[in-house]
């Protein structure tokens, strides 16, 4: 897998300041994390902070006791602390997670360093704007669509259709698989002409290609079809690699790609 550590555009100062550990601290650690505030001129920069760590379970807890006790600016997402919202999705130590999902017993003793999800434009530290990526899954259309008319009571769905949603429904769009991806990098923000949607989008289409109460299935593929929303993952599987629910996105990519040349003749048609 790439490691990733940069977020897009960014020449990083590595001379930015170290917070010592208070006297009689025990066990400490050192953090070494990304600033930048779109109101200082010095950034972006990297910070150090060596804090005890002897109370401290997760990297989410770290950061928690690093703006709580030593310095009240630094900017990160969190909120709810049991790998469900993808609010903390950041890079660390080279790989993109969810700091909340973290153990610091993962990282071994040595340094930590935390890093914006590469290539999207960062709004403050470890914040990144996501307005593009949650267009790209709009873009999926991420709801059901039929052509009869809706049923009395309700949408069926047999217990083997429903299981063909599981692997795909659990995204909690936390980003950490479409950053990982450089096709996504290069490919992923032009604003719709030649953008490649990314594996998190295209994991979304495929859970509601793969609904059998849907009736749009070509429609879908249509606006899939061209030579950059699906055609420029290369399986090279960092997606896969970096999911914190375990999926496999670069799999469901090609499943979409099998319906594309195994659909009917006729757009258009269910």
């Amino acid at each position: 897998m790439v490691e990733l550590t940069l977020p897009r555009n960014s020449v990083v100062n590595k001379n930015g300041k170290h917070h010592p550990a208070k006297d009689g601290a025990g066990k400490t650690q050192t953090f070494h994390i990304y600033r930048y505030d779109p109101d200082t001129p010095d950034n972006p920069r990297v910070d150090s902070y060596e804090i005890e760590v002897s109370d401290v379970s997760m990297v989410l807890d770290a950061l928690i006791k690093i703006k709580t006790e030593t310095d009240a600016g630094l900017a990160f997402r969190r909120s709810c602390r049991e790998g469900v919202c993808g609010s903390c999705a950041m890079n660390i130590n080279g790989s993109n997670t969810l700091a909340c999902t973290k153990g610091m017993d993962e990282l071994g003793t040595g340094d930590v360093t935390i890093y914006p999800l590469p290539h999207q434009p960062v709004m403050k530290d470890l914040v990144t704007d996501l307005t593009n990526f949650y267009k790209q899954h709009a873009y999926a259309e991420p709801f059901l669509k039929a052509k009869t008319e809706e049923p009395t009571d309700e949408w069926r769905q047999s217990p083997e259709e429903r299981a063909k949603l599981d692997g795909l429904y659990e995204c909690i769009l936390c980003a950490c698989c479409s950053t990982s991806c450089p096709s996504y990098w290069w490919n992923g923000d032009k604003d719709g002409a030649e953008e490649y949607l990314g594996p998190a989008a295209l994991l979304q289409a495929h859970r509601w290609l793969s609904d059998s109460r849907d009736q749009y299935a070509n429609e879908r593929l249509d606006k899939l079809e061209d030579e950059f929303k699906l055609y420029r993952c290369h399986t090279i599987m960092n997606c896969a690699q970096v999911c914190p629910k375990h999926l496999n996105p670069a799999k469901a990519i090609v499943e979409i790609k099998q319906m594309m040349v195994t659909r009917p003749a006729q757009k258009g048609k269910t």
